[in-house]
């Protein structure tokens, strides 16, 4: 037997006696580290003819991968008993009584999320859906927003390199506007939908995040006019306040996609130094609104002398924020648990109009 084979031999029975994992580590260190027995004879190959290397080389590579692939192979084994005596030591005693409260919550946005699909629902409205990742042709010049419209810009929307088959450019929208064309598209009129789901911006810091929630509402029909919008928001802000003293005020305004566009306004009233909608001591805007402009109608494939409508959109976390107190909006994305404990819902507490829409846990 060659002093190759002895060794090989040694470090075999070496590993296949090492108990645990620091006893194999042990093992490899004294064979393959640096100053190990196999690595010195694979220094030794630099000084050796081409005829020794020849006949050695073989010989002590096949040395080093045999204590690699053993070494591999007793470490499974350990961690196969290993795993096989802690699962057979813990045990589960599933006669332990439920927690006295359930540990998870719904997180605020899911929360005002349903809220919403309740309070508009009872008002006849459907639920509408669309991609996040869109075309420019859906985001931004079929709601009649111009090639210089500051929306645009690359500092305010996230781009991708690609455009799709049809040459146009791909983003991350950046409001849920883009499900009104879509859905006037394939449905038709008359219509009654709301758009709720995540928005895309590049802006961050206490009120604005660069990905956030936003619904938005169209209805479009015969002899629509703005009337049927102020009663529409009166009616949804005092179901999803659940206060009946909402004031609004209507402003003026200017949106590509509505004519004429108005700013709404909520009264408030200030308590302890904070401001609590409902009232009118002040005013705070809300939203944006206003009637469908005729482009819009347009590029929806219908006709603007037959139809006539309205939409608005406000953003999901900052009616999660007026409602509960919350003010900061960057810690809706945190996952912070404690954060979620104290603003969190049952998640049995789902909402109704007749039990209430909201009631934080």
């Amino acid at each position: 037997m060659t002093d190759i084979d002895r060794l090989k031999a040694e470090l075999l029975d070496a590993v296949a006696g090492a108990g645990d994992a620091a006893a194999l580590e042990q093992v490899r260190v004294a064979a393959l580290g640096k100053q190990g027995s196999v690595s010195g004879l694979l220094k030794t190959l630099g000084k050796m003819t081409p005829e020794e290397r020849q006949s050695e080389g073989p010989k002590i590579h096949g040395l080093r991968e045999a204590v690699t692939d053993a070494i591999a192979a007793r470490k499974d084994e350990l961690e196969s008993a290993a795993l096989e005596q802690q699962l057979a030591a813990e045990t589960i005693d599933l006669s332990l009584p439920a927690p006295e409260a359930p540990r998870g919550s719904v997180h605020p946005v899911s929360q005002v999320m349903d809220e919403l699909a309740e309070i508009f629902a009872d008002l006849g409205f459907a639920v509408a859906a669309g991609p996040e990742i869109e075309d420019d042709w859906h985001n931004f010049t079929a709601l009649n927003m111009p090639e210089s419209h500051p929306a645009r810009a690359m500092h305010d929307t996230f781009y991708f390199p690609d455009r799709d088959a049809q040459g146009r450019e791909m983003l991350l929208r950046t409001h849920t506007s883009p499900v009104q064309i879509r859905t006037m598209l394939k449905e038709g009129a008359p219509l009654r939908i709301i758009a709720p789901g995540r928005v895309y911006r590049s802006d961050s810091d206490a009120t604005h995040t660069p990905m956030f929630h936003q619904i938005e509402a169209l209805v479009i029909d015969r002899d629509i006019h703005l009337g049927h919008l102020k009663w529409t928001l009166e009616t949804f802000l005092k179901a999803y306040f659940e206060r009946d003293d909402i004031v609004l005020r209507l402003r003026p305004s200017y949106f590509p996609f509505t004519e004429p566009s108005v700013e709404v306004d909520v009264g408030y009233t200030l308590v302890d130094g904070k401001r609590v909608v409902g009232g009118s001591e002040g005013w705070m805007e809300v939203l944006g609104s206003g009637m469908v402009n005729r482009r819009v109608i347009e590029f929806g494939g219908l006709d603007p002398d037959e139809w006539q409508g309205f939409a608005f959109g406000i953003g999901v976390d900052r009616l999660a924020m007026l409602k509960y107190g919350m003010d900061d909006l960057r810690a809706f994305f945190d996952g912070d648990v404690r954060w979620l404990s104290h603003y969190g819902f049952s998640a049995l507490d789902v909402p109704t109009l007749s039990a209430g829409v909201g009631t934080l846990a």
